[in-house]
């Protein structure tokens, strides 16, 4: 064939894309079970997030990083008595790491009543602690985070919440320290109300002080978790 031709350059150009397209097709299929391994151990870090208190509660610090994560999750988390329930706040038959509430959230055709629950049992210091997985809207994006209820199914032993898109400096402060430890000590059962005040005088007794300049970020996490603790108040009370 001429090398000159149209023809020519059609058919080499098809076949480069070819190549190329087999060639990256293979990369991202040996990449993913270093993807999918990434993805479980970040998952596992943020629920032990959830009970690394600090000196809040007196506890010693975890310090978790992508080297121990397993370990630590191994070491607290007690996988046998995880479960999974429903809206009704019964169990149902299924793996609770491998319910991705995230997608769950994403998807508009399911109710929030036909969503699975997750629900992860850790151990510290002899005690048990109930880490419950929370999912909502903030003002730019997906906000989500964990939550660790103390051994008496009701007062919250720990929490983190985390962002995509929330605006730096306002919306975003919800992954801050600051702000998430305002929820340790807090009741499950009477809802959580954020609060504009932005002084920190109002807190306390079910309230917490919202971000200022981030109100929508704010109610965007109050929604998420009363809409979510109900479920699981349903189901520590059964």
């Amino acid at each position: 064939m001429n090398k000159d031709s149209n023809g020519y350059t059609f058919i080499f150009a098809i076949a480069l894309v070819v190549v190329v397209g087999a060639g990256l097709a293979a990369i991202s299929i040996g990449l993913k079970p270093f993807q999918d391994k990434n993805v479980e151990i970040k998952k596992k870090m943020d629920i032990l997030a959830a009970i690394n208190a600090k000196e809040i509660n007196g506890s010693d610090t975890l310090d978790i990083s992508r080297k121990n994560a397993e370990k630590l999750y191994e070491k607290h988390i007690l996988v046998d008595e995880c479960v999974v329930i429903g809206s009704d706040g019964k169990e149902r038959d299924l793996e609770a790491f491998d319910v991705d509430i995230k997608k769950q959230y994403r998807d508009k055709n399911l109710s929030w009543c036909d969503r699975d629950y997750p629900l992860y049992v850790a151990e510290v210091d002899g005690a048990k602690k109930y880490i419950i997985p929370v999912v909502g809207s903030g003002l730019w994006g997906p906000i989500w985070g964990y939550i660790a209820v103390d051994d008496d199914k009701e007062t919250i032993y720990g929490a983190t919440f985390d962002h995509k898109t929330e605006t730096p400096g306002l919306g975003a402060e919800i992954k801050q320290e600051f702000y998430y430890t305002q929820y340790v000590g807090e009741k499950i059962s009477g809802g959580i109300k954020s609060v504009k005040d932005g002084t920190g005088k109002e807190v306390g007794n079910g309230k917490v002080d919202g971000i200022t300049g981030g109100t929508i970020t704010s109610k965007g996490v109050e929604e998420m978790v009363n809409r979510t603790l109900e479920v699981y108040v349903k189901y520590f009370k059964g």
